[in-house]
């Protein structure tokens, strides 16, 4: 045997026994091999059971999975590489990594996130690098990154933050609050390129003391004065940390800017004009149960933020508390989506609790403006009117009054309306039996024949009942005026012979047989 063969057999055989219990226990259509285990790519929706504890890097990118159960990653804490790009995960549960302490890398790249809770990276005391760009991210809280950190606070040495890159870029990232990096001291590399970022403030970047690059380039920025800092702070000395291509940060707005790089705006071009605040009514008196609407205008460049909060009222003893937001109404979209100006206070079912102090307040990059609205609760619903003083005679009536503004209160128009047509009504009916009753006497008086003469009845006299144009005459007076009279003597129509005569031999020559005229009068 030549020398050094046994310590070749030994290595050999050390080898074996680290991948042969692997693969025996290597999930389906997966690849094992020494302390890595290949699944990617195999449309798995979950992650497959059976992963050997001993796996310290593990793929799983190019498959389904939307979601990680609690506590299917717990046994593999010796996880130093993690790939999961490329599935379909839309959040994180809070503590999903809390066993992998030792992990160093976590690719989520295009992944469909929608946000980052606080706490969904609580464990990942030694992260390096950390992958998400490609997501749907349009926001980063506060505090987003704090919980990279080891669980032992004993050890100051896992206290420090050694996450060193962050890839956010390929986001839809709108806003970053101003403690949403907190803790990330040893973060050398940032990059935020291509978002919606339309601005940036110093106390963002402020923790990153190891930073050494920076990518903001194709991002939507408002070139105004909240971004004057960022212009002089790169002339100054952060253009070490970009590259000469990462350093063509251009202006979206305002138009006159547009399509101009910062470092080439001066600084006296970067201005922002304060916002100004309108509402009205500045009071409204409201009736319990009732709903509200206020309308908030504000106006100003870069447009603002329009917020409501009800104003404590000081209480005597104690000192007065400050005042709490109650109900802020932010504008339609929400921070960092496009602002309108206009912030609308809505209550519903108002009570006794509504009523007081409220301020809209409209704050941009160039200062804040307030408001106050004062609201007014009516309090009849619950508390009745003081009983009036009873009359000096008489006894004393213990009938509960009706409440002010209460339904026979506010029915108290209509209800008059409808007495007045009432009335109306009866009055009509009244008339019309009266007319029938005196149409009926005369319907009844039997006509005596009289005199030539005795029957005329001139043209305005109707006392005898109506008549018709058969019975006018024509008269003259003694001065020889014409005038018409009504003969009541008179018969309607002439009679014919022809009519009276009845024939008695049908044949098929005659018509149709006539029917005699009759005469009508007419009647009420």
């Amino acid at each position: 045997m030549a020398p050094g063969a046994p310590t070749l057999l030994l290595l050999l055989l050390l080898s074996l026994s680290s991948v042969l219990p692997c693969a025996a226990s290597c999930p389906a259509a997966c690849r094992c091999y020494s302390a890595t285990v290949e699944c990617g790519a195999l449309q798995l929706h979950v992650i497959p059971p059976g992963i050997p504890p001993g796996t310290q890097t593990l793929f799983l990118q190019d498959n389904c999975i939307a979601h990680l159960e609690p506590g299917v990653l717990t046994p593999l804490a010796s996880l130093r590489h993690l790939y999961l790009h490329n599935n379909s995960l839309h959040a994180l549960e809070p503590g999903a990594f809390r066993a992998q302490s030792r992990l160093l890398e976590l690719a989520l790249t295009s992944n469909g996130l929608r946000g980052l809770r606080v706490g969904a990276f609580a464990g990942l005391a030694q992260l390096r690098v950390l992958y998400l760009a490609g997501n749907q991210l349009v926001q980063l809280l506060d505090f987003t990154f704090l919980h990279l950190q080891a669980p032992f606070p004993d050890d100051l040495l896992s206290l420090i933050q050694r996450l060193q890159e962050l890839h956010l870029q390929e986001n839809s990232i709108e806003l970053l609050e101003d403690q949403a990096l907190a803790g990330l001291s040893s973060l050398a590399l940032l990059d935020l390129s291509r978002n919606q970022l339309g601005t940036i403030s110093r106390e963002a970047l402020q923790p990153l003391a190891s930073l050494q690059v920076l990518r903001l380039t194709e991002n939507p920025w408002r070139c105004d004065c909240a971004l004057h800092w960022l212009g002089a702070w790169i002339k100054e000395g952060g253009q070490r940390l970009l590259s000469s291509r990462d350093r063509k940060i251009m202006c979206a707005e305002p138009p006159r800017l547009a399509l101009q790089s910062l470092l080439d705006v001066s600084g006296s071009s970067l201005i922002c004009i304060p916002p100004s605040v309108h509402v009205e009514p500045l009071e409204v008196t409201a009736n319990l149960g009732e709903d509200l609407r206020v309308a908030c205008q504000a106006s100003g460049y870069p447009q603002p933020l329009v917020t409501w909060r009800k104003v404590a009222q000081p209480r005597e003893g104690p000192p007065p508390a400050p005042a709490q937001p109650e109900g802020g109404v932010p504008v339609p979209g929400g921070s960092g989506a496009s602002d309108t100006g206009s912030g609308m206070l809505f209550l519903t079912n108002i009570t006794l609790a509504h009523a007081g102090k409220y301020e809209c307040e409209a704050s941009n990059a160039g200062g804040a403006a307030r408001v106050p609205f004062q609201l007014l609760v009516n309090l009849s619903r619950q508390q009745q009117l003081a009983p009036a003083p009873p009359p000096a005679a008489g006894p004393i009536s213990h009938e509960p009054l009706p409440e002010a503004g209460s339904m026979a209160f506010r029915a108290l128009g209509l209800a008059m309306q409808t007495v007045i047509a009432a009335a109306i009504a009866l009055l009509a009916l009244t008339a019309l039996l009266l007319a029938t009753m005196i149409c009926r006497r005369r319907r009844r008086r039997k006509k005596v024949p009289g005199p030539p003469g005795e029957g005329a009845l001139f043209v305005n006299d109707y006392s005898e009942g109506p008549y018709t144009f058969a019975q006018l005459e024509e008269l003259r007076d003694e001065r020889g005026h014409e005038m018409f009279v009504i003969d009541r003597s008179k018969p309607l129509f002439a009679e014919s012979p022809a009519e009276t005569t009845e024939s008695t031999e049908p044949g098929p020559a005659q018509g149709l047989p006539l029917q005699p005229p009759a005469a009508y009068e007419i009647h009420c």
